[in-house]
């Protein structure tokens, strides 16, 4: 009867401990890292995202990263909870290529690109045979011309879908425009030598031109718009229901306006 008491109170001393243990760990929850690569994104989530985090109790790390590979890695490790850095498209991609299963959450304002020019005042004044500076990877170089086409400026084969484009499929080209494709992030230099430098928002940004400044700013599509992303397994946490709440909440797009001037806003955000 004496083993038996004993062995009685074993157990219960274990589920006792179990218990306090499944405590510690739902605090624990609440000890998050959010990985962002410097810059405004780095900026949103400090600003903006986090702030409301820890008004919900969360105790939140910024882990800021210097590469575009590094924040999926350390994502799909668990090295950190969420990310904010990429667009659907590259997410989608790099999941493929590196065989991992992550989620976007909800997408964010972005830095669009901006056209700019030290000579010209607006698209009017655009003349023959103006030389346009574009981005020479194939990605940003279909988003130059796709914006320059919605500006009436050429004409993109039908043919082929926009957000494949190269100069190739160009079939109108009336100002004659001469484009000088270059490395993205030497585009804000280019700004003196040409009539137009099409900047991708973070290089601008990064080069410190006011997005407002531009002669015109690219209507990106939502694929090219920035998401907050988790590894597929948390996509039904509650911090990912905590993070979609705080960015379609009229707080987050108040400090958008007041902080990020420029940024353009996915269609969930416009249309409501």
């Amino acid at each position: 009867m004496k083993k038996l008491t004993i062995l009685l109170l074993s157990l219960l001393t274990a589920l006792f401990l179990a218990a306090c243990g499944g405590n510690d760990s739902a605090t624990d929850d609440k000890e998050i890292k959010l990985g962002a690569t410097a810059g405004p994104y780095s900026d949103m989530l400090k600003k903006i995202i986090i702030p409301q985090l820890e008004e919900k109790g969360y105790s939140v790390e910024l882990v800021e990263f210097s590469d575009y590979v590094q924040p999926n890695v350390a994502l799909d490790n668990g090295d950190i909870d969420a990310n904010l850095f990429q667009h659907t498209i590259y997410l989608e991609n790099f999941e493929q290529q590196n065989n991992m299963d992550l989620e976007a959450l909800i997408i964010v304002p972005t830095a669009p690109m901006g056209f700019f020019s030290n000579s010209l005042s607006n698209v009017e004044d655009i003349k023959e045979g103006a030389t346009v500076a574009i981005p020479n990877d194939p990605s940003n170089a279909a988003r130059t011309l796709s914006t320059l086409a919605k500006q009436g400026l050429i004409e993109i084969s039908p043919d082929v879908e926009e957000l494949k484009a190269s100069e190739k499929d160009i079939v109108k080209n009336d100002l004659n425009l001469v484009f000088h494709p270059v490395e993205a992030a030497s585009l804000p230099r280019q700004i003196d030598s040409v009539d137009i430098s099409s900047v991708p928002g973070n290089f601008a940004l990064a080069a410190g031109l006011k997005l407002t400044d531009a002669l015109f700013l690219e209507d990106m599509p939502d694929q090219y718009r920035n998401v907050v992303a988790v590894k597929a397994d948390n996509k039904d946490s509650q911090l990912a229901k905590d993070l979609i709440e705080i960015v379609e909440s009229e707080q987050f797009e108040k400090k958008i306006d007041e902080e990020f001037e420029g940024f353009g806003k996915p269609s969930w955000m416009s249309n409501r």
